[in-house]
């Protein structure tokens, strides 16, 4: 096995760790580091399915004892039936728009200039969001009404366009809708479980031709340091959002997109294009 591989496959991992659940976009950040690696073949497209669904892996972990209890009430417990519900209605805009669209959107704006682009623009929405007065009436995900679900899940729908950031619409529009930061955070969380369990099963079974028992160390590898990562990341990540603003994103996606759009104008980086 090229050991070169196998450091790119660590890499890799941490990066998608690192962002799946951050408003920077993970898609974003594997579409631009593979490309920088030279990791942008066919088999890269089932490796980046992997170290997603080992993200998700990890929050379901962190929450483990939430989801724990929801599954064990669903029975008997109107309020882990609730919770649910309101997970399956923010999920629906996602899956129907995914299932339409997916195919295209993969093919035409799967490449760094649109991720550095979308992360651009997003990045001047959080600011532009952030400027607004703020005035919270939805403390926790069980206050959220049906509708509130629904207009996340609406936000949420936006992500598939790779630089715009899942966690970012959903947080940011939950934020829009009157959630409260942990709550739009906790809730975004909670609903990238059947949103990628979903995704990783309908890519995984579009790209079966390209597995192949030879990648399993580099897969491996990948999935354990996305795994961790992503359990670091939510932590850290909730911990500064309770005495935080998303500002410090907002730059971030600016500047790392800024910078990767005048690599590509200079030569200085020869970047994939549409």
């Amino acid at each position: 096995m090229d050991l070169s591989l196998l450091l790119i496959a660590l890499v890799l991992g941490i990066v998608e760790g690192l962002t799946e659940f951050l408003p920077v976009s993970s898609t974003g950040h594997l579409i631009i580091v593979g490309d920088l690696l030279g990791y942008n073949d066919e088999t890269s497209k089932v490796f980046k399915i992997v170290i997603q669904f080992a993200a998700v892996l990890a929050v379901c972990w962190d929450y483990r004892a939430r989801l724990g209890q929801v599954a064990g009430g669903l029975a008997s417990d109107p309020v882990a039936r609730r919770f649910v519900g309101l997970l399956f209605i923010g999920f629906l805009p996602a899956a129907v728009l995914g299932l339409m669209f997916h195919s295209t959107i993969k093919a035409l704006l799967f490449n760094p200039l649109t991720v550095a682009t979308a992360l651009v623009v997003g990045g001047l929405i959080i600011l532009y969001l952030e400027k607004r007065a703020y005035h919270p009436g939805i403390q926790s995900v069980d206050e959220m009404r049906w509708a509130d679900a629904l207009k996340v899940g609406f936000a949420q729908a936006l992500a598939m366009v790779p630089g715009t950031s899942r966690s970012g619409a959903t947080i940011m529009g939950g934020l829009l809708f009157g959630l409260s930061r942990k709550t739009a955070a906790e809730f975004s969380f909670f609903l990238a479980i059947p949103t990628m369990f979903a995704a990783t099963a309908y890519d995984l079974y579009k790209n079966r031709a390209l597995l192949d028992a030879g990648d399993l160390p580099v897969f491996a590898i990948g999935f354990v340091a996305s795994f961790f990562a992503a359990m670091l990341a939510v932590k850290v990540f909730i911990r500064f959002i309770s005495n935080h603003t998303f500002i410090a994103f907002a730059w971030y996606r600016i500047v790392f997109g800024l910078i990767v759009l005048a690599t590509w104008r200079l030569d200085l980086v020869a970047w994939s294009e549409p």
